[in-house]
């Protein structure tokens, strides 16, 4: 009976692991393919960070399981006992060091890419986020775009093109999420806020506000089409914009 419960147990802890695991062997980890050259870094960042955990579980696994096999009960006998190892101490308290310093220095080198300011900008447009919808509006192209009540508002940008997001928020806090982008923004009234993307592929995706701003903040959706320079230029004249 004791064998059955233990066999169990093990299986169960096969499960467990199998579903922490999985989820994350695909090929981004668990994140959306990456649609701006921003995301990319951030995904590569991931990348590293889970990379560098799963190498030192890897390695606490196996130095566990060296241990049971190697030290596994026979006639009482003990391995043999010190007081101390200078070397094997100062080299386990050292390295977790310098992991985490790597890990912190590549962190702060992305996050200086990915929030830092273009000096030079392709398209500016002003995202107005409001009770509860959005509003996007390119002051050079004289193209205003809003839910009309009917479905959510577009976002259309030009593959390639540096795009400057001015972000105004009209009441409360609300939140620029785009899952593909793999990074948001807040809205905050009166604080100024901007963050710049390259859209690096064409394609279609669902934005969200992602700061609880009331009760319909479940409707905070909009669409986004990015599209290549020409179908954009087409758009903005058919908007009645400038191209």
């Amino acid at each position: 009976m004791g064998r059955h419960r233990t066999s169990r147990a093990r299986w169960a802890l096969v499960g467990l692991l199998a579903l922490a695991v999985v989820p994350a062997c695909g090929g981004e980890l668990g994140f959306p393919e990456p649609a701006t050259d921003d995301g990319d870094r951030i995904l590569g960042l991931w990348k590293g960070a889970v990379l560098a955990g799963l190498a030192v579980a890897a390695l606490i696994w196996a130095l566990v399981a060296w241990s049971i096999l190697r030290y596994r009960r026979r006639n009482d006998n003990l391995p043999s006992q010190a007081h101390e190892n200078i070397p094997l101490e100062v080299a386990y308290t050292v390295t977790p060091l310098l992991i985490v310093a790597v890990l912190f220095g590549f962190t702060v080198f992305t996050q200086e890419e990915v929030t830092g300011a273009e000096e030079d900008v392709d398209l500016e447009v002003e995202v107005v986020g409001f009770q509860w919808s959005w509003e996007f509006r390119y002051p050079d192209l004289g193209v205003d775009v809003e839910s009309t009540g009917e479905g959510d508002p577009v976002l259309v940008l030009p593959v390639g093109a540096t795009v400057r997001f001015d972000l105004v928020a009209e009441d409360v806090n609300h939140s620029f999420w785009v899952p593909e982008f793999l990074e948001k923004r807040d809205l905050i009234p009166r604080v100024d806020n901007h963050v710049d993307v390259e859209v690096t592929r064409a394609g279609e995706w669902t934005g969200r506000c992602a700061e609880f701003c009331g009760l319909k903040h479940w409707a905070m959706r909009f669409g986004v089409r990015a599209v290549p320079q020409h179908e954009f230029d087409r758009w903005v004249r058919d908007e009645g914009g400038r191209a």
